[in-house]
């Protein structure tokens, strides 16, 4: 199923228009990986077979081999790779170096069916639930926001069926291709097509709502490890690809979530937080910031919904 989709939405006398699709890419390519997970997953059943079937052989040739050049002492066992203790002598040849070949081959078919295998139960997981891991922290969080303001409202993913069968059969069909063309999706009963979307705008603006200003009081190079920070906050350094920012002293950010040394957050440009400009956001360094004292954020919520703070 495609991931959240960003569209731009405005509130026209109660009604949600929809003004632009943003990242016409993304929509691409959800339509491109949806029809290649039938194939990705088939490969990633063939694949873990093959390699077992590859390892019997391995494992029947080294034991027939090594048992016709072992022999038995009082104390001691010794195997003769030089040749084989049978008549008539083995067609193909099994030295030392035969052995090692083999052996480093079983290693390699073990490890790429434990590999592919867990592949194969993740693209299982991801099908009979038709959600991906992201949808599913998408869900989580609309359970939590649901929960945290106590509204009388229920989420349903829309691309479940309800059923892991209904699911199996969107993508496993007859003609190979899987339902739905990348833009528009089976969905559930009682949702359409945009109800993934209007609920990730809804976490964006509680996002905005929890949102902590700061006001930077030292300021910070954008350094991925900084060392003049505290040797706490080097060793601290969140593992992730999102960028750090460069901090000036006297400018403000809006804090979205962070880790003990570090925080996450948007600049705010000019000194205001405008819809719609560039955004630039990253981590910095916790010891970098102090909080305002007047945060006039998070005193606000969104309209029609109950806080109990």
């Amino acid at each position: 199923m495609p991931c959240l989709l960003v569209l731009a939405l405005s509130l026209w006398g109660g009604n949600r228009n929809i003004l632009r699709i943003a990242c016409t890419s993304s929509i691409v390519k959800s339509a491109k990986h949806t029809r290649r997970r039938g194939h990705t997953t088939a490969e990633s059943v063939t694949a873990p077979l093959g390699c077992i079937h590859a390892a019997f052989i391995f494992v029947m040739t080294m034991y027939t081999q090594l048992y016709n050049r072992l022999s038995f002492g009082w104390n001691t066992v010794k195997i003769d790779m030089s040749a084989a203790r049978r008549d008539p002598l083995p067609v193909i040849p099994f030295g030392l170096a035969a052995f090692a070949a083999t052996l480093f081959a079983l290693g390699l078919a073990l490890g790429t069916t434990i590999a592919v295998g867990m592949l194969f139960f993740i693209q299982m997981k991801i099908i009979l639930r038709n959600k991906t891991s992201i949808e599913s922290w998408i869900e989580e969080k609309a359970k939590d926001r649901i929960q945290y303001y106590q509204l009388d409202e229920v989420f349903v993913f829309p691309y479940d069926m309800g059923s892991r069968w209904k699911n199996f059969k969107q993508v496993f069909t007859w003609s190979g291709v899987p339902e739905g063309d990348g833009l528009e999706w089976p969905i559930r009963e009682g949702c359409h097509q945009y109800s993934l979307t209007i609920e990730q705008l809804k976490q964006k603006a509680d996002k905005r709502v929890r949102s902590v200003r700061y006001k930077v009081i030292e300021d910070y190079s954008g350094a991925c490890c900084p060392l003049n920070k505290g040797i706490k906050t080097f060793f601290t350094s969140p593992c992730t690809e999102e960028p750090r920012i460069r901090l000036r002293k006297g400018e403000f950010i809006l804090a979205t979530r962070g880790l003990r040394y570090w925080l996450y957050g948007d600049k705010i440009l000019d000194d205001s937080f405008i819809e719609g400009v560039s955004r630039i956001r990253g981590w910095f360094p916790r010891n970098c910031v102090e909080k305002c004292p007047c945060d006039t954020e998070t005193d606000q919520a969104p309209e029609g919904e109950k806080k109990t703070r």
